[in-house]
């Protein structure tokens, strides 16, 4: 496993980071220690959670992920882990933050609770990475990222990113933050994989140019790229209780990685993978921990069995004629994920 910096900060983290997304919905507190620990000991030093987390966010498990992460931290040397989390930001879309009235914002005030808040469940004086969960791109960058400088200053945060941000807002708080002198994002946590590529393009160039490294989620776009739902709606998977039990926003959500296209680039990238020899989780972990822009891709997973296969790309590293057969895929089912979903955060 090789060790990335992120953007121009001074933290160097493992280029595979372990999400916590499902920590208190989808596995209880002991299988999500057991997952944390077998990470760990696999070599991987970066965990990323969110004040919002568990998924699909609800207010009474709000929070509940960083809880988990925390008691778990309790068991390690503080600085042998490099610990990320984020502040809600805005709702997008799919959800309305179960949090603060349902209002929630980056300004100031809000930045402040949040991080003292997260602090807390965490069970830690600092936090390495801190991110602004969605962007408001009504508020001015300045007051968000001043305020993110005054918690590096009292010593709460090392670094700070953002997610889910456009191409647009993050060139944006990079000339605000050279404008005002305030910090800038090191990182930009967007969803990545092989039937979500669009950040190759605008968003890799930013990246390259600007020294900010990508924080890759979702490279088995949310479980579809694990043929789980080939065949069938497996039980228990997210994009199934959202078909079946979620409201409108939750049904479109699923619809965008679950469809026609997706099913059938899955199926050809499997081929691929089986020709090489590997699993197909492993070969899309290794194809996004090849990109250059990319710091550190976020993994996932509800049992330790799942958290294995994507440790096998560990140390894979995908050959030139591999590579060119995954872009052919590309090529004949472009970004497999719905033109409409493209267009939204």
């Amino acid at each position: 496993m090789e060790r990335r910096r992120l953007g121009e900060s001074g933290i160097s983290v493992t280029d595979i980071c372990m999400g916590t997304m499902t920590f208190g919905s989808q596995c209880d507190e002991k299988t999500s220690h057991d997952i944390m620990d077998r990470a760990f000991a696999a070599g991987i030093d970066f965990f990323d959670a969110a004040e919002m987390y568990p998924v699909p966010p609800q207010e009474d498990t709000f929070g509940r992920t960083e809880e988990i992460v925390g008691n778990w931290l309790k068991t390690k040397s503080r600085e042998q882990v490099i610990v990320a989390t984020k502040i809600t930001g805005p709702g997008h879309g799919w959800f309305s933050p179960p949090v603060r009235g349902g209002r929630t914002a980056l300004d100031p005030l809000q930045i402040q609770r949040a991080v003292d808040a997260s602090l807390m469940r965490l069970k830690t004086d600092y936090i390495d990475l801190y991110q602004t969960h969605w962007p408001d791109h009504h508020s001015r960058y300045q007051d968000t990222l001043g305020a993110l400088g005054r918690l590096k200053e009292a010593g709460k945060i090392r670094a700070i990113g953002c997610s889910n941000e456009t191409c647009w807002g993050l060139m944006k708080s990079l000339w605000a933050a050279e404008k005002y002198g305030v910090p800038r994002f090191d990182t930009v946590q967007n969803n990545f994989s092989l039937i979500n590529r669009r950040c190759e393009s605008e968003l890799a160039q930013v990246c390259r140019r600007e020294r900010v490294s990508l924080l890759p989620y979702s490279p088995l776009g949310g479980g579809v790229l694990t043929g789980k739902y080939n065949d069938q709606l497996p039980v228990g998977a997210r994009f199934t209780d959202y078909i079946k039990n979620g409201g409108p926003r939750q049904k479109a959500m699923a619809d965008r990685f679950v469809n026609d296209r997706s099913l059938e680039a899955t199926r050809r990238l499997a081929r691929i993978a089986e020709d090489i020899d590997v699993s197909l989780t492993a070969m899309c972990v290794a194809w996004s921990r090849q990109h250059d822009f990319v710091g550190s891709t976020i993994i996932g997973a509800t049992t330790v069995k799942q958290l294995a296969e994507s440790l096998e790309a560990i140390d894979l590293i995908l050959d030139e004629d591999t590579l060119q057969r995954i872009d052919e895929v590309e090529v004949d089912i472009p970004c497999a994920l719905r033109e409409d979903g493209l267009r939204r955060l």
